[in-house]
C-alpha cells in the first residue's frame, strides 16, 4: 500500500450500499449499533471505495441514519481492485466470526462491568447470553456453555423433519436458512 489512509468525514446520504452485500442487519441489531455509537462514539470508520461505495460498515451507516447523523468518519480504500474490494466485503465480515471467546475472561469482564453498574445491554450480548455467566457464593464466575449442532439439510421438508424429531425431546432448536 503506497498511499497513507486518511480519515474523512463523508455525508451519510452520499454513501452507496453495496448491492451484493451478503450480511443482513435486523432492526434490532441496527438499534444495538446505534446505542453503541450513542454511548461510545463513532469509533470504527466506514470503509468506502473511490466512489463512496460502502465496503465495510453497512450496519454503522444504518445506525447513523437512525441517529440522524449527517456525516460519518470514513476511510477510502481506493487501492483495492474491484475483485479485491468484493472479496474484502466478505472477508471483513467472516474473519471476525472465526474468532472464539475466552469464556473465563469474558465472564470476568462482564461481571466486573456489572459490578460497576454498567448497562451490559450496550455490549451487544442478549439477556439470555448474559444469564449464562453468573457469580457463585465464593465470587467465582460460573460459565454455562451452550453447545450447538448444525445439521445441513437438503430442503425445508428435511429441516422440518429434524426439528420435529428433536424439539419434542426437549432439545431447544431454531430453524435458519443460510
Amino acid at each position: 500500500m503506497s498511499k497513507k489512509q486518511q480519515l474523512e468525514q463523508i455525508a451519510v446520504e452520499s454513501l452507496i450500499p453495496y448491492a451484493r452485500n451478503a450480511r443482513k442487519h435486523s432492526d434490532e441489531q441496527v438499534a444495538q449499533i446505534a446505542a453503541s455509537i450513542r454511548e461510545f462514539g463513532f469509533n470504527a470508520p466506514v470503509l468506502v471505495d473511490s466512489e463512496n461505495g460502502i465496503i465495510a460498515g453497512h450496519g454503522r451507516v444504518l445506525a447513523a441514519r437512525k441517529l440522524g447523523l449527517t456525516e460519518v468518519p470514513c476511510v477510502r480504500l481506493s487501492h483495492l481492485s474491484d475483485t479485491q474490494r468484493r472479496a474484502y466485503v466478505l472477508a471483513d465480515n467472516k474473519l471476525a466470526l472465526n474468532a472464539e471467546w475466552d469464556e473465563e475472561m469474558l465472564g470476568l469482564e462482564l461481571t466486573g462491568l456489572e459490578e460497576e453498574g454498567f448497562d451490559l445491554g450496550l455490549t451487544g450480548f442478549s439477556e439470555k447470553e448474559l444469564e449464562k455467566n453468573e457469580v457463585d457464593a465464593n465470587n467465582e464466575v460460573q460459565i454455562h456453555s451452550v453447545f450447538e449442532v448444525i445439521a445441513e439439510c437438503q430442503n425445508e421438508d428435511e429441516q422440518n423433519m429434524v426439528y420435529n424429531i428433536l424439539n419434542p425431546k426437549g432439545i431447544k432448536c431454531r430453524l435458519s436458512t443460510l
